[in-house]
């Protein structure tokens, strides 16, 4: 009985030793980490371009100015790669509209990814990233690529490390955060409010919108196939000789994508990507990828999630034969059988529409270019 006792005395002894070292250890992080203290940076006051819904920003990373400059100083800062030698603006150039003109990004290492660079714009308005969807927040999805071994190929720690070496950070840290601590969370948080205020509402498609700006005949042309049914009026009447864009990049909310995961036709067997399946695990969801923007369109060859297609001519032929048929095809896909039927013409100014969509003051930002 008094050896049991004992024993049970010991075993409270060493839990509660546990306990008030744990308690400790989480005193000293909560006084490492401080709570952010907003109050102590410049608001940024955001408004939504006009026809723009509003942009849903988070309650816990409010739009101010000293975060955004942090942000943009990250974006471009090449000390987050392992060997110093990419930044996130490395595989997001403004000229291509903050996209890479290359099939697929090269890393740090020379591995080559397998899908192209979603070009960078508007995001704020996006309901989730990646071409997969598997991000849901503009923060999340900015803690892959850091340790993406075919990107960035970097641990968090030893990035945060290198960040708050840099005599620069800790200072733009404290401004944008109240306290000069390099951490994961500041980090994502800044850059994306950086991401957010990368808006595109200048191109010539929004001046019409306002009144400022008129059409072309073939651009108006151009704008009505995009928003016309497609099929050949002749053989059926419900059909309108359309091109059919309207479906996926509808410009109700002025994105030019619905934010959706479609299977576009481009191919009958999904092994070499499967797409949203590996996110969701849904056999239903094989070969769906999340529609791009059709904004800076122009800009951002080549296209598609793999980069297949290097023109917008042989984007519109694609859909112009309606695709390839498979289990998982989107029923907006109608026409895999004789397809669209485009004249030359009616591709020549479904381009022309598509053009408009280019914002050059958007790429020429300086607010958005290369500080270091």
């Amino acid at each position: 009985m008094i050896r049991k006792n004992i024993h049970h005395r010991l075993v409270i002894t060493i839990i509660l030793v546990v306990l008030v070292v744990a308690c400790r250890r989480d005193n000293e992080e909560d006084l490492y980490k401080k709570p952010d203290q907003f109050e102590q940076a410049t608001p940024y006051p955001f408004q939504s371009p006009p026809f723009f819904p509003p942009m849903d920003i988070p309650a816990n990373n409010p739009l101010t100015y000293e975060g955004i400059e942090l942000g943009r100083y990250l974006f471009w800062e090449k000390k987050l790669s392992r060997n110093h030698t990419q930044s996130c603006g490395s595989c997001h150039l403004p000229e291509h509209g903050f996209s890479d003109p290359n099939q697929f990004s090269e890393g740090i290492t020379g591995a080559m990814g397998t899908r192209q660079s979603m070009p960078l714009v508007n995001m704020g308005w996006s309901t989730s990233f990646f071409w997969d969807g598997r991000a849901l927040t503009l923060e999340q999805q900015i803690l892959e690529p850091i340790e993406n071994p075919i990107e960035m190929d970097n641990t968090w720690e030893q990035a945060i490390a290198d960040i708050a070496a840099d005599p620069k950070y800790p200072p733009m840290f404290g401004k944008a955060f109240g306290s000069a601590d390099v951490t994961v969370e500041r980090v994502t948080k800044a850059i994306a409010s950086f991401l957010r205020i990368m808006v595109s509402s200048n191109s010539k498609f929004d001046q019409q919108r306002l009144g400022l700006s008129s059409f072309t005949l073939a651009e108006e042309r151009g704008f009505n196939l995009f928003i016309t049914e497609g099929g050949d009026p002749e053989i059926n009447p419900l059909f309108q000789g359309g091109a059919d864009c309207f479906h996926c990049h509808g410009f109700g909310a002025m994105q030019m994508t619905d934010y959706l995961f479609h299977n576009n036709g481009l191919d009958a067997s999904f092994e070499n990507d499967p797409g949203r399946f590996l996110v969701t695990l849904n056999a239903l969801d094989s070969g769906k990828f999340k529609t791009p923007t059709l904004r800076n369109i122009e800009l951002t060859s080549p296209y598609m999630h793999d980069g297949r297609f290097v023109t917008l001519e042989q984007v519109i032929d694609h859909y112009d034969s309606g695709g390839v048929p498979s289990s998982t095809i989107d029923p907006f896909m109608k026409y895999t059988s004789g397809g669209l039927q485009l004249s030359d013409q009616k591709k020549a100014d479904l381009i022309a529409f598509l053009k408009t969509l280019t914002d050059t003051t958007f790429i020429n930002d300086p607010r958005f270019a290369d500080p270091h």
